[in-house]
């Protein structure tokens, strides 16, 4: 997960009001950043999901979503561009990645930086607002959350092809994520390589299955306790993914008010629950996915080493891919979860799409 969303505190940015689904706020990537000279510029949007609508959630199907432009976009009319997915983490938003909220990251100051200083090529890349009632939506599919991967992999890729001037094939888009958007992005990458060729994880979560919340206790767990939105939004960080994790892979039509199974009931663990929980783990896909990774321009991953159990679980995706013959990248560095991100991006992943992604 992320726990990104603690760090920083909100400088608020209000659009003028959105009359359609499609309308947009534009925000200059230089007053985002707070520099004299930054290029390029922050598009935001909403963009309908027809994937999203009836979730019972009840989160909007109208989903804010930041589109970078390049440098050159709106001098060159004639050229199109390669595009990157970008999936925030878990407690994170759109806003907060590519601004205007001051966060821990700005985005588009890297992207800019990057591209000014030669490490990278110039893409349209896209951030979608995955922030849900339950804080993250885990970038997957089922009636209590919605369905985000159709919602990523096909109504949004649309969208943004309608809009912009991309390269609109599979070798010129790529996908990527920090934290539950890596997770994310491993999911939907492994799953739709007809539309995206090139993955990247930043410090991914939920590779592993996890044992968190399902331990038995002498009563109710503290995340059974929880039945409205109030008492979860000051739930602690760790019982939050619980639940959130819940809504996403154990999803309940007939049990309100969050309609999700915990891994706990009244105490007593349930392994059932457990089980659906953990078929979800991205080690648990892989072997069933592994023709399509193998079929991707380029598979790359890292995380920080005092990122300790992420750290792991990416050492064993290490081994499990090389075991199988796939070509990737990956590396542990000196980091945790966050501090070094900023850096990983504009030194490893976009220069990894610069390589990977055509641009013609």
């Amino acid at each position: 997960m992320s726990g990104s969303g603690f760090f920083g505190r909100a400088a608020h940015f209000v659009c003028p009001a959105i009359a359609l689904a499609l309308s947009l706020c534009v925000i200059p990537a230089a007053e985002l950043a707070g520099q004299a000279v930054a290029p390029g510029k922050v598009e935001r949007a909403k963009v309908h999901g027809v994937s999203l609508e009836g979730n019972l959630s009840g989160d909007s199907p109208d989903r804010d979503v930041s589109v970078y432009l390049p440098p050159s976009y709106s001098g060159s009319p004639g050229k199109r561009y390669p595009v990157i997915y970008m999936l925030h983490g878990y407690t994170d938003s759109d806003d907060k990645w590519m601004g205007p909220t001051k966060h821990w990251i700005h985005l588009p100051t890297v992207l800019s930086r990057a591209i000014a200083e030669g490490r990278s090529g110039e893409f349209i890349v896209v951030m979608p607002n995955a922030f849900t009632r339950f804080e993250g939506s885990m970038y997957s599919s089922g009636v209590t959350t919605g369905d985000w991967e159709s919602f990523v992999s096909k109504e949004l890729v649309a969208w943004v092809d309608g809009r912009y001037r991309t390269l609109a094939k599979p070798e010129s888009r790529g996908i990527a994520g920090h934290s539950m958007g890596g997770y994310g992005a491993m999911r939907i990458g492994m799953k739709h390589p007809d539309v995206f060729s090139s993955v990247y994880l930043l410090s991914p979560c939920c590779l592993t299955p996890s044992r968190r919340g399902a331990r038995p206790s002498s009563g109710p767990s503290v995340a059974e306790l929880i039945r409205d939105d109030d008492a979860f939004r000051s739930a602690p960080f760790g019982v939050k993914i619980v639940i959130a994790s819940a809504a996403a892979w154990a999803p309940n039509p007939t049990n309100p008010p969050f309609y999700l199974d915990l891994p706990v009931k009244n105490g007593e663990a349930r392994p059932d629950v457990a089980e659906r929980l953990s078929a979800n783990a991205l080690l648990a896909l892989l072997d069933q996915y592994i023709y399509a990774i193998r079929g991707l321009r380029g598979f790359g991953f890292d995380a920080g080493d005092k990122d300790t159990s992420i750290a792991a679980s990416i050492r064993v995706l290490d081994e499990r891919l090389r075991a199988y013959g796939v070509p990737h990248k990956f590396a542990i560095y000196d980091g945790d979860h966050v501090n070094r991100v900023e850096q990983r991006i504009e030194t490893e992943m976009l220069p990894f799409f610069s390589k990977l992604l055509v641009r013609e």
